[in-house]
């Protein structure tokens, strides 16, 4: 389980007229944002996200929303609302479209077409709805109305659902960036608008609730790059989100001014720029892309490298390039930018990388040393404004770990929203709107489904588990082969340890124990393998745990003669 609540019953029936909410994810981490809105028995679904892995939880790829709660309720869903086209708000639609194709896909042009161009690659054909700012469609018992957004994507949306419950406003992730390179503002006058109207539960991203103040505009990014190519004497590469256009718009420009050509690596943002581009939504200039291959032929000090890779994922670009084992080989007096803040909880992977490259003989320049990147996402300055703007009736925080979440629902309470108003809620808590008040009713099951591979759900915490023991202690095997007919021992015990320090001649010590503890357990009358081979188990496990002080995974094996 991802946020067990063992402490919450399962929710009542959902009163008439009542509009409930279920995060199935999003709400205690940062990624695989998911909400569930039920009115009269027809559900619309805000986000559908993944979320990225952590070192603790080694082989995976990705990390889904639990789509159990909707698995059985499928045909009373109405549409899916995609807020913008990060993949921790749309990673998961592919497989929550595998099991239901038709759903309808609502969002802007430049998220659906990320959207459309990863579901190619599933093969999956779908039902489209492109919206924009200023627009309301109604998807059964929902109205919707889309009001624009700044973040760090162009074209994202917050949604106002309005019901006979009453008006629930969803930000998705925003900022208030007054100065943005698209020239489009977070749309505080339909936020005026629809404070005025009233909104019964405003939904609001808490990622930066801890942050004082207001986030940096977008434009001063634009001398910071200036300045490290103006100091860059070879090579440049510059590692942000594939989905980054305003990020990859600026690099474009720096490259120009300076006289650089660009080439794009990474499959992702090869798409994402290509789809980018052809909608307009990033302008380059004439002759500055390159094909990767051509970029080899050109001098050092002529190239620039847009990289995935910003989070210090170990199979992108950048990590690659770090570890000397990509087609780039990063060298002294290259110069590396990493335009992208820290997600938390890839703090050690990123220090990995800079430390590698580094190593290598590159400058690192990132958010820590120069003004390289500025958040997507609101500060508490921010927050409180549109906390003023809208005076909700009620505040649910979403799009944090629960330290976010908590600061973020303090900021309402400092505006003057009552403590019993503010929702804090994890994923699977259930939140009925019911007469104008928001309250929590209980808690469905929520677990983390992680995908490795091609395979989806199969691997559980317990091989997590196994994974980490294998990596961090060890593994142990031990054959032997016994005559149940004679009580004995005829050959064995075999042991053999991997990822271990000691050698396998420590193991003499014990096999006199093994042998003896077999044979006094088939004297007892344990002919069974299956229990021969846990008397095995515990005899070496609590040796191994004694002596050298580890817990391995051991496998034992015992054959009838």
């Amino acid at each position: 389980m991802s946020h067990p609540h063992p402490e919450l019953p399962l929710p009542p029936a959902l009163p008439s007229k009542g509009l409930r909410i279920v995060a199935l994810g999003g709400l205690g981490e940062v990624g695989r944002n998911m909400a569930v809105l039920e009115y009269e028995g027809r559900l619309l679904i805000i986000d559908c996200g993944v979320l990225f892995p952590e070192d603790h939880q080694p082989g995976v790829d990705l990390i889904l929303p639990d789509f159990d709660y909707i698995k059985d309720r499928l045909d009373d869903i109405e549409a899916i609302v995609l807020t913008h086209g990060h993949e921790d708000h749309i990673g998961a639609v592919p497989y929550l479209l595998r099991l239901r194709r038709d759903i309808p896909l609502v969002g802007s042009r430049l998220t659906l077409a990320f959207v459309e161009a990863k579901l190619k690659e599933h093969r999956i054909k779908p039902v489209l709805r492109v919206v924009a700012e200023d627009q309301t469609e109604r998807f059964g018992p929902f109205d919707c109305e889309f009001v624009a957004v700044n973040h760090s994507i162009p074209d994202a949306l917050a949604v106002a659902v309005t019901t006979g419950a009453g008006t629930v406003l969803h930000t998705g992730d925003f900022k208030m960036d007054q100065l943005p390179l698209d020239g489009r503002i977070t749309d505080l006058r339909a936020f005026a608008r629809l404070g005025e109207k009233g909104v019964d539960l405003f939904m609001v991203d808490s990622t930066n609730a801890e942050v004082p103040g207001f986030v940096t505009n977008e434009v001063e990014i634009g001398p910071a790059l200036d300045a490290a190519f103006a100091q860059a004497e070879k090579r440049i590469v510059v590692a942000s989100f594939s989905s980054h256009v305003h990020r990859v718009q600026q690099v474009l420009n720096a490259a120009h001014a300076h006289g650089r050509k660009v080439a794009l690596v990474g499959r992702s943002m090869v798409r994402n720029m290509g789809i980018a581009a052809e909608l307009g939504y990033l302008d380059v200039p004439p002759g500055v892309l390159v094909e990767l291959k051509q970029a080899a032929s050109l001098p050092d000090d002529r190239i620039v490298y847009m990289s995935t890779g910003s989070q210090g994922e170990p199979m992108a670009a950048l990590s690659r390039m770090a570890n000397g084992d990509h087609k780039v080989q990063v060298g002294h007096g290259d110069t590396v930018i990493l335009a992208s803040s820290l997600i938390p909880g890839n703090e050690n992977s990123v220090f990995r990388v800079i430390n590698g490259l580094t190593r290598l003989g590159a400058r690192v320049v990132h958010s820590g040393n120069a003004k390289v990147h500025v958040s997507g996402h609101a500060s508490a300055g921010e927050l409180l404004y549109c906390y003023n703007v809208l005076k909700p009736k009620n505040v649910m925080p979403v799009h944090g770990e629960v330290r976010h979440l908590v600061a973020n629902g303090a900021l309402a309470v400092r505006t003057g929203v009552p403590a019993d108003r503010v929702i804090l809620a994890e994923d699977g808590v259930v939140v009925d709107l019911v007469d104008g008040k928001a309250s929590v009713v209980g808690a469905v099951p929520c677990g983390y489904v992680f995908v490795d591979g091609s395979t989806v759900g199969a691997v559980t915490e317990n091989e997590l588990k196994d994974r980490r023991t294998l990596s961090e202690e060890g593994f142990v095997s031990v054959f032997a082969v016994v005559d149940t007919a004679t009580g004995k021992v005829i050959a064995g015990p075999q042991i053999l340890a991997r990822g271990m320090a000691e050698d396998n001649a420590v193991f003499e010590e014990i096999q006199p124990d093994v042998v003896a503890a077999l044979e006094n357990a088939i004297a007892g009358g344990a002919a069974d393998t299956y229990q021969l081979q846990q008397v095995m188990r515990r005899v070496i496990g609590q040796w191994v745990n004694r002596r050298l002080r580890r817990r391995p995974m051991i496998v034992p094996v015992v054959v009838e003669a």
